[in-house]
């Protein structure tokens, strides 16, 4: 089975998802990772992101591997190093890219293939896995995100500001919502849950007695 959960920054996604995968003792995918691990590829190769034939290329050269949550770029492991600011923010504009997108859904078909699978991302219910029995939209108000993503930075020491990371956000969701190719919309059917005011365990319990209740 797979299960999809989409939604925007910092709405708990990531941490929903791995949670659930833990629970019922399934695989996870944490696709934002890998369009990160895109963007710090084209950045290091200094490939502006508007300059589409030559990124194309440079994925034709790549090799991603996500053992155990790790993600190798090249066989080198990168998985701190996306998580830096600017490499999310690049992530974002590099996904507007349409073979990126393309490749990266192919990867992912491939990866999830037979396998019992947590997904998660913005396009997972919607594009990915339209045929997933289970698919969740997770959301929060944007002042509860901006909490979240200052809070994701402190343990990680990156340095920010409540106003900026509000407005990094507001250009993300933006840019999420807009492009042509995958954008971040709720799949038709669903489960939409808004995360304010719940724990993490409180989200992951819902999404568990959904993803049972359709196991039967």
């Amino acid at each position: 089975m797979i299960v999809t959960i989409d939604g925007p920054a910092g709405s708990g996604k990531s941490t929903a998802a791995r949670g659930l995968a833990q629970r019922l003792g399934f695989d996870f995918l944490n696709t934002g990772a890998m369009y990160r691990a895109v963007a710090l590829a084209v950045t290091r190769a200094n490939i502006p992101i508007g300059d589409a034939a030559r990124i194309v290329e440079l994925l034709g050269r790549t090799l991603l591997e996500m053992p155990n949550e790790r993600v190798l770029l090249n066989q080198e492991d990168v998985t701190e190093l996306i998580r830096q600011p600017a490499i999310s923010d690049a992530a974002s504009r590099v996904a507007v890219v349409p073979h990126v997108r393309a490749t990266l859904v192919g990867w992912q078909r491939q990866i999830a293939q037979g396998r019992n699978m947590v997904c998660e991302g913005r396009d997972q219910g919607s594009v990915v896995f339209p045929d997933s029995p289970c698919k969740f939209y997770l959301h929060a108000g944007l002042e509860t995100r901006a909490a979240r993503r200052m809070a994701e930075l402190g343990l990680k020491g990156c340095a920010s500001t409540p106003s900026r990371v509000l407005e990094e956000l507001k250009i993300r969701d933006e840019r999420d919502q807009t492009r042509d190719v995958g954008p971040l919309i709720a799949a038709d059917d669903a489960l939409w849950i808004e995360t304010d005011g719940l724990n993490i365990d409180q989200v992951v319990d819902r999404l568990e007695a959904h993803v049972r209740c359709r196991l039967g």
